[in-house]
């Protein structure tokens, strides 16, 4: 066994069928007497619908979540929480809501509830991605863990197909990375498989049966062990891809890891050999890059970058973003082939282990 540290993050997980009826007690069990629910204008039923369950504990609603946290949005949001003096955050939905949430919370210092809808796996994270003038920055702080994560299965039968799978995709890159991360350990690396696995088994039932309530309860399951992988070790290039096409170029998040991970996962497989191999076993694949590609393809997610809206011209910005700050990947990264690979998810072509070590 190989030396290791580990620290676990503090949060009380709520998992089942119907535990939104819970929520008014985990409100009080903060302290709290006044919520602030956060959630996106698509969602507005919803969370209007969530605001009257709280009754008289919810103080005010915010209909304004966005993809990549933009910080004009959260500063409307947080003129609207303080107006209406707030002493907790609810943040009902996918990564755009939970990611609201944390931005006040880092700036108000207030307790949070998420309750997912999508298989995002950022409620899981003391990480917070922010937008401004173009570019997505980070950050990691146990300032924006929420402190309370409610799981209702429930909430997510109605999640359309698409989103199911580019999600669900998501919530599986975060545990692929962590099996390769520097400061991996373990515990993680077993809950990574067991993501893996989970997420692989029930997302193509969920694009053939929505309704399934089991895999729905499978696939939620493997989203929160995504979220706690990512929140527990760090990433290295496929997300910091993804964040760079995200903040840069204005690409929906969840597909934009969808479309990447077959290729960043060939670009690193002959120098992670190990966990691709773990990857590949939990798939039931031989090859992970190969098999992640044919299971988009299955899950009928977008199959490349011009599809997401990527122009043909930005690829040269993006692959110079890319490599303009140093960071930890097991395999180097380079300019050329960084610009190679995007090329390639650009275009949609399967991806190549053995061609992707040889450039």
């Amino acid at each position: 066994m190989q030396p290791f540290i580990y620290t676990a993050l503090p949060a009380r997980v709520i998992f089942g069928f119907g535990t939104i009826e819970q929520l008014p007690a985990e409100v009080r069990a903060l302290g709290a007497a006044r919520a602030f629910v956060v959630f996106t204008a698509q969602q507005s039923a919803t969370g209007e619908e969530l605001a009257r369950r709280l009754g008289p504990l919810a103080a005010g609603t915010f209909a304004g979540a966005a993809m990549h946290t933009p910080v004009e949005v959260t500063g409307r949001a947080l003129q609207q929480l303080r107006a209406c003096e707030a002493d907790c955050i609810v943040a009902l939905g996918g990564g755009s809501s939970t990611g609201l949430g944390k931005a006040l919370a880092l700036r108000t210092d207030l307790p949070q509830i998420v309750i997912p809808t999508t298989y995002a796996g950022s409620e899981a994270t003391p990480i917070l991605g922010e937008t401004q003038g173009g570019l997505k920055t980070t950050q990691r702080s146990l300032a924006v863990l929420p402190e309370v994560i409610l799981y209702d299965v429930d909430l997510s039968l109605t999640l359309p197909p698409g989103i199911s799978a580019a999600s669900g995709l998501n919530a599986m890159a975060h545990a692929i990375e962590a099996l390769y991360a520097r400061d991996t350990n373990p515990l993680i690396s077993a809950l990574a498989v067991q993501a893996v696995a989970a997420l692989g088994k029930a997302l193509p039932i969920l694009v053939d049966s929505p309704r399934d309530r089991e895999a729905r309860s499978d696939a939620l399951y493997g989203a929160w062990l995504g979220g706690v992988c990512l929140g527990s070790v760090g990433m290295a290039l496929h997300h910091k891809l993804c964040h760079t096409l995200g903040g840069s170029f204005d690409l929906p998040h969840a597909e934009t890891h969808a479309v990447l991970l077959p290729y960043t996962v060939a670009y690193n497989a002959g120098a992670a050999r190990h966990a691709m191999q773990r990857v590949a076993e939990a798939l039931g694949v031989g090859d992970a890059a190969q098999g992640l590609y044919a299971l988009g393809r299955r899950l009928g997610v977008p199959a490349s970058l011009a599809a997401l809206g990527l122009p043909e011209s930005g690829l040269d910005r993006a692959a110079d973003l890319a490599a303009a700050n140093p960071y930890w990947n097991p395999r180097p990264i380079e300019r050329d082939a960084i610009r190679a690979l995007l090329s390639d998810a650009f275009h949609g072509r399967p991806p190549t282990s053995a061609r992707s070590q040889e450039r």
